[in-house]
């Protein structure tokens, strides 16, 4: 099946919709309860306030924009995230490839888009959860103590990618849609991860890297690296 045919053109993330209908429901009950419940409105004022700033802040974090790629994707490593950059290091990989990498990992703070795309086109060889602390992402331990998920992909060339989807001080929850066996696309959701955290990629040491430190990403769009 081709990417387009695969691709789910969604503009709220289809994990955040029980979450919003049922923040809608109690937000509007509490501010329906001040504004019956007493006659002075100030109350009522300063709580709906508060709660359009809340509900427009949760509607901003499961927002999904509808991106596609659009060029060659061929040793292509997009950014699997929206984020930024924290980290690029070779490292030792312990879980699955044990042996050293480059890592790339990408922040997203809470008011990033939190949908994760596939970083290369290829089958998916292996997914795992391992689960963990929930350490502030931006640590260098949160690489391997945290809770996480693991993707390991081959590309059409034979090149093995792994991405790691990781959870923040903030995010209880990671969501993985992957599955061993299955053919992956650039322009594909690998994933959701909820209320902020971090993705690392690890990479072939021959890999060129063609993201800087601190530089801001845009899933599925900015190119993090060619592969040889």
């Amino acid at each position: 099946m081709g990417r387009l045919k695969k691709l789910k053109k969604i503009r709220i993330h289809h994990e955040g919709t029980h979450i919003l209908i049922g923040a809608l429901i109690i937000l509007l009950g509490v501010n329906a309860a001040l504004y019956y419940g007493f006659e002075c409105k100030i109350p009522f004022y300063l709580v709906a306030a508060l709660s359009i700033t809340i509900y427009l802040l949760m509607v901003n974090f499961f927002r999904c924009p509808i991106r596609l790629f659009g060029q060659e994707t061929e040793k292509i490593v997009v950014a699997p995230a929206d984020g930024k950059i924290v980290a690029i290091e070779e490292v030792y990989e312990s879980e699955y490839f044990k042996d050293n990498r480059i890592m790339v990992s990408i922040f997203m703070s809470i008011l990033n888009v939190h949908a994760n795309w596939y970083p290369v086109d290829g089958t998916v060889k292996m997914v795992g959860h391992q689960n963990g602390k929930f350490m502030k992402a931006w640590l260098p331990k949160a690489s391997t103590d945290n809770e996480r998920s693991t993707i390991v992909i081959e590309t059409p060339e034979g090149k093995e990618v792994l991405a790691r989807q990781i959870a923040g001080a903030m995010a209880r929850r990671i969501v993985t849609y992957a599955e061993a066996g299955e053919e992956c696309y650039i322009d594909e959701h690998m994933g959701f991860i909820k209320f902020g955290s971090r993705v690392d990629v690890y990479l072939p040491l021959d890999t060129e890297i063609c993201v800087t430190m601190g530089q801001i990403t845009t899933g599925n769009e900015t190119i993090i690296a060619k592969l040889k």
